[in-house]
């Protein structure tokens, strides 16, 4: 089976895995706000996920690694179109070079937001140019490392008085951890057949 049915076949509704999110974080109460991710997976034999770095001068998740993507608009008609939009508004990647293969499981953040991660293959090597305000770089990490799971460990914080447990992750002196490492651990899930 190829990697692009391996992800068409995890993505199917019907493999159920148990999501774990934020949810129970009490930093936010009451209406989720829409957002959504690009999870975009370069078309090559061994391929990669394309992965951004935040700028350190940002007022929120200054320095993080993240996903492209956002909130979604009025204007977007779904979640697939708001992550395409973000990634080529965050960096130059064209919408129309995407591959959708479908969307994982909602993330619910503890700021607040209802995060569909959407699964896109793009072409190998596309030309990619972060946008200055909001990416200071882009990378890609190999697919085979990011979503190996024994290549995460879990953590554990005490946070406003409760104990908080997320995933995190060192590649080539870069941390992965929080929503985005949460993402990927429910993906990775997905693709084993774990719950």
């Amino acid at each position: 089976m190829t990697w692009k049915a391996q992800f068409r076949e995890a993505l199917h509704p019907s493999r159920a895995i148990e999501v774990e999110d934020e949810r129970e974080f009490p930093r936010h109460r009451g209406d989720y706000r829409a957002a959504a991710v690009l999870v975009p997976i370069t078309d090559r034999s061994e391929p990669g996920v394309i992965l951004t770095q935040r700028p350190d001068w940002l007022r929120s998740h200054a320095g993080q690694v993240a996903f492209p993507g956002g909130k979604i608009d009025e204007t977007d008609e779904n979640a697939v179109a708001a992550a395409l939009r973000e990634a080529e508004e965050e960096i130059a990647l064209p919408r129309h070079l995407v591959e959708v293969l479908g969307h994982a499981d909602e993330y619910r953040s503890g700021s607040g937001y209802r995060i569909t991660p959407v699964i896109g293959v793009v072409p190998a090597d596309v030309p990619l140019a972060p946008n200055p305000e909001e990416v200071a770089e882009w990378f890609e990490v190999p697919l085979a490392i990011l979503f190996d799971r024994a290549n995460y460990a879990q953590r554990h914080v005490e946070w406003q008085g409760q104990r908080r447990s997320y995933y995190d992750m060192e590649w080539q002196g870069r941390r992965i951890w929080g929503v985005t490492a949460g993402i990927i651990a429910n993906l990775a899930r997905r693709l084993t057949g774990a719950s």
